[in-house]
């Protein structure tokens, strides 16, 4: 008899093989695609911009577990993560002390305030975005040009975003007519300005495709979120393609494609069943579309995923499954 059979422990009684580490090495080596795009097309500075939040997250990260008494978890590579997504978020020409600051904000303010991994209930790398954007609205809206040369600080040209110029083209002309829009092969292999991470969706999609086949991700927020862009820009401009822009063009700038895959699909700031990602993705596409297409801002990304993950909790609590036999009370 096998006395194996017999033996009762407390839960969990599923275990995993796939531990921090392991997911967040995975992450890792998903991004390395749009790093190393984002360096080639910047240069030495982009490379400076990504050793910065990089190193220094995992710094301080350190010394705020060493502050507070905690054990030090920076070889679980969360705080890499971190700030590695904040690096990918910024203009290649950022100053590297408000790269520094970032890391602080996004350690500190989004992370170890609210007990550390698993804590927090936004991401922490949109909340030293969303921080730096308020706080130096000029270097976080200053773009440079992509150029093959890897030493171009000294002769870097600054250029608009696709989706600024649009937007800047919009609010001077009062509609689309005369704008000249930007080839879909540009944002496709980098050829536009924005942030370090996000100028590259063949890059980016590289990354999703592995992360998806290591099942670090699921398709459902990704889809949910690309897809709802694309299909509410696909209505205004069919109903008025004189005010709204064509819908690919939505699809393929911005940081659509790096907030879709890497940002919103965070394992601790989104829902857990497939019902509320879903729901989450949709909310994300839709913040995105009204921002980009009726709001100030040209981008919306950043602030449509940390305003659907204050509505997280809701939504898991909403979506979740009924255990068997449950039955719901009729008291009130």
């Amino acid at each position: 008899m096998n006395d194996q059979r017999f033996v009762v422990s407390a839960s969990p009684h599923l275990r995993s093989e796939e531990s921090v580490p392991r997911i967040m090495g995975s992450v890792l080596i998903a991004l390395a695609p749009a790093t190393v795009t984002g360096i080639y097309l910047f240069g030495f500075h982009a490379l400076l911009i990504v050793l910065v939040c990089t190193g220094s997250a995992m710094a301080i990260e350190a010394l705020t577990q060493k502050a507070m008494g905690k054990r030090v978890t920076i070889t679980d590579w969360s705080a890499a993560v971190t700030g590695l997504l904040l690096a990918l978020n910024l203009p290649p020409g950022s100053p590297w002390w408000m790269a520094l600051i970032g890391a602080a904000l996004a350690i500190v303010l989004g992370k170890q305030i609210y007990g550390g991994l698993g804590n927090n209930p936004f991401n922490p790398a949109l909340v030293a975005r969303v921080v730096l954007l308020i706080s130096f609205p000029v270097q976080m809206t200053t773009w440079w040009k992509p150029t093959s040369s890897f030493f171009n600080v000294a002769d870097a040209v600054t250029s608009a975003t696709p989706l600024g110029a649009m937007k800047t083209h919009l609010m001077l002309k009062g509609s689309l007519e005369g704008f000249t829009m930007t080839g879909l092969i540009g944002p496709l292999v980098g050829n536009v300005g924005g942030c370090i991470g996000e100028v590259s969706v063949i890059a980016l999609a590289i990354g999703g495709v592995y992360l998806l086949a290591r099942r670090v991700i699921s398709w459902h927020i990704p889809v949910a979120f690309l897809g709802t862009v694309l299909v509410a820009a696909t209505v205004v401009w069919v109903i008025n393609p004189h005010r709204f822009i064509n819908p690919l063009f939505h699809l393929v700038t911005g940081g659509l494609f790096l907030g879709a895959v890497f940002m919103a699909t965070d394992l601790v700031t989104s829902p857990v069943t497939g019902p509320g990602m879903i729901l989450f993705g949709v909310g994300c596409g839709l913040i995105t579309f009204i921002i980009r297409d009726f709001g100030g801002y040209p981008e919306g990304v950043s602030f449509s995923i940390l305003l659907m993950n204050a509505t997280t909790p809701l939504i898991d609590r909403l979506t979740a499954p009924k255990p068997f036999g449950w039955v719901e009370s009729k008291e009130t």
